[in-house]
């Protein structure tokens, strides 16, 4: 070996003897957060800051309506030191999983707590309310709140000066909630009045819809699980046509045939109907991105909605960070 390659090899080996250091000053293991939803993670991430770890079960274009814990994802939810789920039955499929967990485990439903005079009915569901309130961030700050508030709980031995980092993250993220309500209230004004209608794949946007003064059609019900028939569908064309509603929006979790069958229906009947967008519902955006964010969703979804109805917005949203091109 030459002189060179010993020079860094040796350079190498003391600098990693550095990073490592002493045995005994290894670092301890951060708090283990599993979220169900991406959300619920969001959230969680940003308020725990560097002393914790969250990993979301659903990522992008995964939707919570039919989602099924795989074996490793119960590993996961067995060995976390939190489970953070929605409730509201979001996640249909692993309620009763959740619930028996929570016997065992710390595990926390973070919407339930909200008051039912805030919630919205669930038409396919007796008894059920719409799970969907992250639509309306006036709302989810109040879930934010929870998030912090059950992190604080789980960690009561937290020295006093975290606890006061955590309550300002806490803070600092709220704000960033209650700044996409202010923005959706200035720029969805915009929009002309009649048209106001948001038709989306399914019921998601019905808090949205009720907060900012938006019709909402969706083809499928609140849950993704339910079919939309042929009479559904003709008489969503039939709407598009009398009230000369010229966009629909597909979402990135759920098909988009049903959205393309309503384009065809209207054409037929000689009325043109656009994509005007592709809408973040069940989910976000990729990691790493600010789409991929709970603020980014949220700018994404209300930047969207009012530009392809007509409305005047930002070329990229509240933050100046969408997708350039959006």
């Amino acid at each position: 070996m030459d002189i060179t390659r010993r020079h860094i090899l040796a350079t190498g080996l003391a600098a990693g003897a550095l990073a490592i250091g002493p045995r005994t000053a290894l670092a301890a293991p951060k708090f283990n957060v599993v979220a169900t939803t991406g959300m619920i993670a969001d959230a969680a991430r940003v308020i725990l800051g560097e002393s914790g770890e969250v990993r979301p079960l659903m990522g992008p274009g995964v939707d919570p309506h039919s989602f099924r814990q795989t074996r490793s994802d119960i590993v996961a939810l067995i060995r976390a030191d939190l489970t953070l789920y929605h409730g509201l039955y979001l996640e249909a499929q692993m309620e009763e999983f959740l619930i028996d967990l929570a016997r065992k485990r710390p595990v926390a439903a973070v919407a339930e707590g909200l008051s039912r005079d805030r919630l919205l009915s669930h038409p396919d569901y007796e008894n059920r309310l719409d799970p969907h309130v992250w639509m309306a961030p006036n709302i989810w700050t109040d879930v934010v709140a929870k998030i912090a508030q059950v992190l604080r709980s789980a960690r009561p031995d937290l020295p006093a000066e975290e606890i006061a980092a955590m309550d300002a993250r806490t803070a600092a993220y709220r704000g960033e909630v209650d700044a996409l309500h202010d923005y959706a209230i200035d720029v969805l004004k915009s929009v002309p009045e009649q048209a106001r209608v948001l038709v989306t794949a399914h019921d998601a946007f019905s808090y949205f819809g009720r907060e900012y003064g938006f019709e909402v059609l969706g083809v499928q019900g609140i849950s993704t699980e339910s079919e939309a028939g042929l009479n559904r569908i003709k008489r969503l064309v039939d709407v598009l046509v009398q009230r000369e509603i010229g966009a629909v929006f597909v979402e990135t979790s759920v098909s988009d045939r049903n959205m393309r069958a309503l384009i065809e229906g209207a054409a037929a009947l000689g009325h043109k109907v656009e994509i005007g967008g592709e809408l973040y519902s069940d989910a976000m955006g990729e990691p790493g991105t600010y789409e991929g964010t709970y603020p980014g969703m949220i700018d994404h979804n209300i930047t969207t909605i009012a530009r392809g109805l007509g409305g005047n917005v930002p070329a990229r949203g509240m933050a100046g960070k969408l997708t350039a091109g959006l």
